[in-house]
């Protein structure tokens, strides 16, 4: 026992010294300037604007930790304007086979990267002069694309950024955050897939032909007055809420320890799994109700038409209405 002591000691001991050394190696580089430590060192300059000469259809944007929003200008031309930009964080734009690429480069030192707090959070402001375009990607912090713009395609990534989208897309719009919370509001799309860790998810007024896919960890998930072909939402612990959604095939509810509310919502079929949540909701037109419950109170009417609800829950309790009745 005395051994074993010993040598937690000793090994405890060595990571205390590689520790410091690394502390020491750090400081000297910046010659122990400790005010270096409490964020990035911000130019007192004026916000830099780039103008684009080129034509292009399409957006790439890599800025993880900017801010980045698009407005619409009476220009004819675009221009990327740059707001507290950091010494060593490169903001490069340019244009490549019709793609208008905005990327930052990282050039900073290892050292460098070690900070307590930044109270500045660098932005980028697109202005485009045109309202439709083809494709747009976007990884950045926070992202807001207003109702000015349409697009092809649109995907848009965050680690803990928010991400805001009320533009439409012929095609597909993809939504990914971690932390961050998800709005997408007035807008339509050929299908819809967002996913969160830990944010907010929420979709208001929205028409998509396809499918809608909602996948969250723990966060709540708010859908109203959305009309689809059917909706896929999958979460572990965050709670769902269902009003005036209405899919033309399927409603497909996947939950863990959640509760589970539609209000006045349809489908020609729906089918509700948790494990812990209650269920509860409104439906437009009658179903077929199989519901089932280990421990908790199930309360459904007594419908013998229309297409099938199939609603399962360990020790949650399930209630319905349907609004014809």
């Amino acid at each position: 026992m005395k051994r074993a002591t010993k040598i937690w000691l000793i090994t405890a001991a060595f990571l205390i010294v590689v520790g410091g050394a690394v502390f020491c190696a750090a400081m000297s580089q910046i010659h122990w300037d400790f005010a270096a430590l409490s964020g990035p060192h911000y130019e007192a300059r004026e916000t830099r604007t780039i103008v684009v000469n080129e034509d292009f259809q399409n957006i790439v944007i890599h800025c993880e930790t900017e801010d980045v929003s698009f407005l619409p200008t009476t220009d004819e031309q675009c221009s990327v304007a740059f707001y507290e930009e950091e010494e060593k964080l490169l903001n490069i734009v340019e244009v490549d086979d019709e793609t208008l690429f905005i990327t930052l480069a990282d050039i900073r030192e290892w050292y460098e990267h070690i900070t307590l707090f930044s109270s500045h959070t660098p932005r980028v402001t697109v202005y485009l002069p045109k309202t439709s375009y083809g494709s747009l990607y976007a990884e950045a912090g926070n992202t807001m694309l207003p109702k000015d713009f349409s697009f092809e395609s649109i995907e848009m990534g965050s680690y803990t950024g928010n991400v805001n989208c009320f533009a439409s897309s012929s095609g597909p719009i993809r939504i990914e955050t971690d932390t961050g919370e998800i709005c997408c509001k007035n807008i339509s799309a050929s299908a819809l897939e967002l996913a969160a860790s830990t944010g907010r998810v929420d979709v208001h007024s929205v028409v998509c032909e396809g499918a809608v896919q909602v996948s969250v960890s723990t966060g709540e998930t708010h859908l109203k007055d959305v009309s689809c072909q059917s909706l896929l939402s999958k979460g572990s612990t965050g709670e769902l809420l269902l009003d005036h959604v209405v899919a033309a095939e399927t409603i497909t509810v996947e939950r863990s320890t959640g509760d589970v509310d539609l209000d006045r919502c349809d489908a020609a079929e729906l089918l509700i799994t948790t494990n812990t949540g209650d269920v509860t909701g409104s439906l437009l037109t009658p179903k077929v109700f199989v519901a089932q419950s280990d421990t908790g109170r199930i309360d459904v009417p007594e419908t013998t038409t229309g297409g099938k609800c199939k609603i399962v829950t360990d020790t949650g309790n399930i209630k319905f209405t349907v609004s014809q009745i």
